[in-house]
């Protein structure tokens, strides 16, 4: 038994010394698991180390030292959301849909991220200061509005937005509902009786959201259930064919 326990360990390092990006993000792995649970000071890199059974000395080899591994940890959890985003292909929906589908998209990676929520909300306790000093985040963050405004540029175009919606405010709504359930889900919870993990409560939130952005960007117009088309594109559709609306 002890032959095999040893052996087994000596087959680890070996395979995380030929595979260095593997051990790269076995180690964010947990660190992120760390840092959300116990907060840049509280989190200990011999902890890291041990989950991982690297060393210390490694982890400094890769990250250069903790609060370059809270860093890098921070660039994986916004590109990682950034990453899905883009996999939602909203170019090739109208915009309406387009809208609705990030929104919903959204809810349910936050609810489905929890470390993610924890980590910004860690950051905002600190200022942003280390988030500061990572140029790449904020680049890595660019995409997300460049998409919603072209999402609204077509919804211009085609006569079922407003015009006068900015991307990076529309970012902020969609954001602040989806990481509010999450990270403030026991507070709220405890003060208002909600459960806001109750699966009826949970799609209740998850329409909503999706209803008071489309219903933002339509203005007076009335909110067209998912899948459906806008009264405005219902009204070209009839336009275009030669019959008046009922």
């Amino acid at each position: 038994m002890a032959g095999r326990t040893k052996s087994g360990a000596a087959e680890r390092k070996t395979s995380r010394k030929n595979d260095p990006e593997r051990t790269r993000e076995d180690i964010l792995e947990v660190a992120t698991e760390e840092f959300a649970a116990h907060g840049l000071s509280g989190a200990r890199v011999d902890a890291i180390a041990e989950r991982t059974r690297t060393s210390k000395r490694m982890i400094y080899y890769y990250f250069g030292g903790k609060e370059g591994l809270y860093h890098a940890v921070l660039e994986k959890a916004y590109a990682d959301i950034r990453t899905a985003e883009a996999e939602l292909h909203l170019e090739g929906l109208p915009p309406e849909e387009a809208m609705r589908r990030l929104a919903e998209f959204t809810f349910d990676y936050d609810e489905a991220h929890p470390d993610f929520i924890r980590l910004v909300s860690i950051e905002n306790i600190h200022r942003a200061e280390h988030l500061a000093h990572t140029a790449s985040i904020r680049s890595t963050n660019l995409g997300i509005v460049q998409t919603i405004a072209a999402i609204l540029e077509r919804g211009r175009k085609d006569g079922v937005f407003r015009a006068e919606i900015d991307p990076v405010d529309l970012h902020m709504l969609i954001s602040a509902f989806c990481f509010f359930r999450v990270s403030n889900r026991h507070t709220f919870g405890t003060i208002f009786r909600r459960d806001l993990s109750e699966p009826g409560l949970r799609e209740t939130h998850r329409r909503m959201i999706g209803d008071a952005v489309i219903r933002l960007l339509q203005g007076q117009a009335a909110v067209a259930p998912a899948g459906a088309a806008s009264p405005a594109r219902a009204k070209r559709s009839a336009g275009s064919s030669g019959r008046r609306p009922a």
